[in-house]
């Protein structure tokens, strides 16, 4: 186990040094190259950063006003009866849009229902099987400059339903 945290340590500046050798054997200007990239990265952040800040505000207001609550107790006698509690109706809502806001939403249901409960491992499992499908759509697309999403957003619901549905007979087995 050792041997891997030791590997673990070494593996990005090994990676790093060879990029920057290929380049070297490549006859690649490799700073000017970097600067490059780190501009043009630059400018993405700032063509996305208002639909960011757009989806951050957004989650937040509804978060604040009780919505996602709402949400939650409506839809509790579909949810529970195929597995998934009310309380984590809003937790999917807002992954659909920020993962940053899901997040915590997560560590409010790991302190109420705790981090070893049903609702607790489905959280967890829910967190890394579905996708923050608006803001991915919003920032690759954008950043691309794609104005026709032709089946994405359908095939993205799709796949976080998916992702949801296999989270719960997951966690089901694992209770």
């Amino acid at each position: 186990m050792k041997a891997l945290a030791n590997l673990s340590d070494i593996v990005i500046p090994v990676l790093i040094f060879f990029v920057v050798g290929y380049g070297f054997v490549s006859r690649v200007k490799v700073y000017e190259s970097f600067l490059k990239g780190a501009a043009d990265g630059l400018k993405i952040v700032a063509d996305i950063m208002p639909t960011l800040i757009g989806l951050l505000v957004a989650v937040g207001m509804l978060r604040a006003s009780g919505f996602f609550d709402l949400l939650g107790n409506v839809l509790a006698p579909v949810t529970e009866a195929v597995g998934l509690p009310a309380q984590l109706m809003p937790l999917l809502v807002v992954k659909l849009f920020s993962a940053s806001a899901a997040t915590g939403l997560v560590l409010d249901i790991f302190r109420t229902a705790g981090p070893d409960s049903y609702a607790g491992l489905l959280t967890s499992i829910l967190m890394s099987c579905t996708e923050t499908v608006f803001y991915t759509m919003s920032v690759y697309f954008l950043a691309a400059k794609v104005t026709k999403t032709r089946y994405t957003l359908p095939g993205a619901l799709l796949a976080t339903l998916a992702g949801t549905v296999a989270s719960v007979i997951l966690a089901a087995r694992m209770v």
